[in-house]
């Protein structure tokens, strides 16, 4: 009889055999004498890059699509061929060809013309249209992204991904989004293909990236294709613009959060560009002035005041420089740095002159001594990300293309803490009987990767599109190290003098990751379409090494040309840990890689779907099911905070699971444009291992479980000077533990003054965990733009308005447990009962911010 990890490896050797099948297949039908079209689409009037063109071969109705660096590779036989290039947005391209031999072909293609000034056509392919073997993904173009109102005018890209079906958001207001019923930290986020490991600002208000640096964003829910790997619930690829071939252009924004500005351009005309983006807030300096004011005030006496100081800010900077070889390759080397800094600093001065009291007269003297004292305070917090990534795009052949990478990524949090005392006194003026103690502690966490990866496209002809490539990291996490300080002198008691420097914490973890996928996506027949794949990986940490294969298998089927069906399955593996407290983001949570005892986390997600292309419109209707293995939640009443000492035995690991049905309309094209998603879901967790028991090892709603989630978002351009966009969200409350049912129990004191003595102690029943649901969320928020052209300047300036929760919903962004009281005179005494609290932190927010566009 076969054990189970026999068994095991010959379900992976078959499925191996059987996605190798079709790689031979496409290298026999290679075998026919056939020649390669390939190059780059580009658009004409930038030169930049086209993701997702298809170019297809009319004759047969076979094609491509570029890929990120706009290349595309189509093998035809040869004689006469007709290449339709198509892309929306843009004017379709038809190209006549006489194929004798290999053709290498770069094909810029215009704008459509549009009536508008502000709000440019938007530009793209889709995801998952009917036609491709793609599901669960979805194209958010960046014009609509920035049209989309928001707090305070800042544009963010995370919360426009909030309002896709199968993404819930967190707690209101935050950038943190929950896929298909996974955690915070299942979520791969991708700049530029490489990963970050914190993409919040201001505790999660806001995300990272700036939209004005963005060229494409597309989140896959599932379906999840075989070169993306390490999180469970979903992949946000983010791609930056490489910058104008031919002209510089630009941008400046102000607002009442930040400012921001693009520039872009050439280095060398049409072979050098450069594209920088930076943004910072300025609510420490708007706080500054507030503060002086109040200083000043506090400050009348010299020898006594008392002083606040601090502030708040946030900043980041994308750069990137893209090189076109003369032989076609692509050099393109990307920066990112950003950073979160929070102060306060706190300065108390008081002076008073000594006096003798006599009790006999009850008159004081001055003795002519002064007595002088100074406590300082300073608290300094400061987390952020760097990231660089060199890119090297060549052609080994015209129908093998390589992208290779290797890139470096950091992420930082230093947390600082310190405190002065000074006391000494003056008599005729000399300073004497000083006593001064000062002392800090300082946090200090770390995590760095080193990555380098190679993806291959091999394209024999267009019935495959053949990717594959491996990949390797290695990590470093210094979870926590805290460093203490301490210096003391007293000059009654020189004893206690003291000169304390100590660093503890824990050692650095180092591990090891590596990785290889394959994947074809091939045209079995003209209607039935199947993308067929893998991944394995290998991760080394503490002696022991974690083997993952996770299959990846979707496919389509054309009911007409406009309407398919598609099912796909997918397993993903995940070797992190987030620790959190807290429903917000704080520098202060930590990423853990697995252990001997706690294992990595694995998904299996099944989905099928309805999918239809209606010119300018794409309706799709989806359900999945989705299992969860070994996901962590805290044992009851076990917390954490910056330090990961014992973080094992505070956990449990468990299961989940998730299913639900999502609906959307999108319009992607034309003076309106927009979408309307709906999702009906249910997210569980069950922890019944033994030792691990979470609510007594029964089922419980994940926190983030949410039955019904409406939300639509619109833009309508009215003219070529004036837009309006408005965003609504109706969903069902998020799930919290409350103890709402209070009864009292009596006690009798044991010994002392209260022996015998009955005493009353209240206490909450929670039935189980998450047990309660919050009130229904919804909020409605409105937008306009106002374009105004100057022809001297030759630019546009562009003024927004927005108005965040527009009706004033005060929606719950916690609920606590209070109680209320009267006296019963009846019975001469207080009656109570428990009542529950809503705080709501987001009123009516309006906001205006200014934008110049050269």
């Amino acid at each position: 009889m076969l054990s189970a990890p026999d068994i095991h490896m010959k379900t992976v050797t078959r499925f191996i055999i059987a996605v190798l099948a079709s790689l031979c297949i496409s290298a026999f039908s290679a075998s026919a004498q056939k020649f390669t079209v390939s190059g780059y689409v580009t658009d004409a009037s930038s030169g930049e890059p086209l993701i997702g063109v298809a170019v297809i071969d009319r004759s047969t109705s076979l094609g491509t699509v570029t890929g990120n660096s706009g290349y595309y590779s189509i093998s035809l036989e040869g004689g006469e061929k007709t290449l339709v290039v198509s892309y929306l947005g843009y004017e379709e391209k038809t190209l006549q060809l006489s194929l004798k031999s290999n053709v290498t072909l770069n094909i810029p293609l215009q704008a459509s013309n549009s009536e508008l000034l502000g709000a440019s056509v938007t530009a793209h392919s889709s995801a998952s249209g009917a036609r491709t073997t793609q599901m669960s993904a979805i194209d958010v173009p960046v014009s609509q992204i920035k049209t989309i109102p928001a707090i305070g005018g800042e544009v963010d890209v995370i919360k426009a991904l909030q309002l896709l079906p199968g993404v819930q958001s967190g707690t209101e207001g935050t950038a943190g989004i929950y896929v298909r019923g996974g955690g915070a930290d299942e979520n791969l986020l991708l700049m530029d293909g490489v990963p970050l490991y914190n993409v919040n600002h201001l505790f999660g208000f806001f995300s990272v990236f700036n939209a004005d640096a963005l060229k494409n964003v597309t989140l896959y829910k599932g379906s999840f294709p075989a070169r993306f790997g390490g999180h469970l619930s979903s992949v946000i690829d983010v791609r930056m613009n490489d910058g104008n071939e031919y002209e510089y252009h630009g941008s400046a924004s102000i607002g009442i959060i930040s400012s921001k500005f693009n520039l872009e351009g050439p280095i060398i005309k049409g072979r050098t560009t450069f594209n920088i983006s930076a943004r910072r807030t300025y609510l420490d300096l708007l706080a500054k002035p507030v503060l002086m004011y109040v200083n000043r005030d506090n400050k009348t006496d010299a020898g006594n005041y008392e002083t606040v100081g601090g502030g708040y800010d946030f900043y980041d900077i994308n750069a990137k420089i893209t090189h076109r070889m003369r032989n076609g390759d692509r050099l393109s080397l990307s920066i990112y740095d950003g950073d979160d800094r929070a102060h306060v600093d706190m300065d108390d001065v008081s002076t008073y002159e000594l006096a003798e009291y006599d009790t006999e007269t009850g008159v004081s003297t001055p003795t002519g001594v002064t007595r002088y004292s100074r406590e300082k305070m300073k608290f300094g917090w400061r987390w952020g990300n760097y990231v660089t990534a060199l890119r090297w795009n060549h052609e080994l052949s015209p129908t093998v293309y390589m992208s290779a990478c290797a890139s470096y990524t950091q992420y930082r949090n230093r947390l600082a803490v310190s405190m002065s005392d000074y006391d000494s006194r003056f008599e005729n003026g000399k300073e004497s009987d000083i006593d001064q103690m000062s002392a800090s502690v300082a946090y200090n966490s770390l995590i760095n990767d080193i990555s380098a990866n190679a993806d291959f496209e091999w394209r024999p002809d267009p019935r495959h599109d053949i990717k594959f490539g491996p990949s390797y990291t290695y990590h470093t996490f210094r979870p926590g190290v805290i460093s203490l300080k301490q210096k003391g002198s007293y000059s009654d008691l020189p004893e206690l003098d003291s000169n304390f420097d100590q660093t503890v914490g824990e050692t650095p973890i180092f591990t090891h990751e590596a990785s290889a996928f394959f994947e074809d996506n091939w045209s079995v027949t003209d209607w039935l379409k199947a993308d067929l794949g893998f991944r394995t990986s290998f991760y080394g940490v503490g002696g022991k090494t974690y083997f993952s294969f996770e299959p990846r298998v979707s496919a389509r089927a054309l009911i007409t040309d406009k309407v398919s069906f598609k099912a796909s399955y997918s397993e993903m593996g995940q070797y992190i840990h987030l620790l959190c407290n807290s429903n917000l983001s704080l520098p202060s949570d930590l990423w853990v890689p697995v252990t001997k005892n706690i294992k990595p986390m694995r998904s299996r997600q099944t989905a099928a779907g309805l999918f239809y292309d209606l010119g300018s419109f794409e309706l799709s209707m989806e359900s999945y099911y989705k299992s969860m293995d070994n996901v962590l939640e805290y044992r009851d009443g076990a917390s954490y905070f910056g330090t990961s000492t014992g973080w094992e035995e505070k956990v449990c690991m468990g299961r989940g699971w998730s299913y639900g049905l999502e609906l959307m309309v999108q319009k992607k094209v034309g003076k309106t444009t927009g979408w309307v998603g709906y999702t009906l879901a249910k997210a569980m967790r069950q922890f019944d291992r033994e030792g691990m028991m979470i609510n007594d090892g029964n089922p419980f709603p994940a926190k983030y479980d949410r039955r019904h989630d409406l939300s639509a978002t619109v833009t309508h351009a009215f003219s070529k000077r004036f837009d309006l966009s408005a965003t609504f969200v109706l969903a069902s409350g998020n799930c919290g533990s409350l103890g709402y049912d209070e009864y009292h129990t009596d006690e009798i004191g044991g010994v002392g003054p209260d022996a015998g003595l009955e005493h009353w102690s209240y206490a909450y029943y929670l039935p189980y965990r998450n047990n309660y649901r919050m009130p229904m969320y919804n909020r409605m928020d409105i937008g306009c733009n106002l374009y105004r052209e100057s022809r001297r300047h030759r630019g546009t300036g562009i003024w927004n308005f927005s108005i965040y929760n527009v009706y004033n919903h005060r929606n719950p962004f916690l609920i606590m447990v209070d109680s209320e009281s009267e006296y019963d005179y009846d019975h001469d005494q207080w009656k109570s009962w428990p009542v529950l609290k809503k705080v709501s932190i987001f009123p009516i927010i309006p906001s205006v911010s200014y934008t110049y566009k050269f």
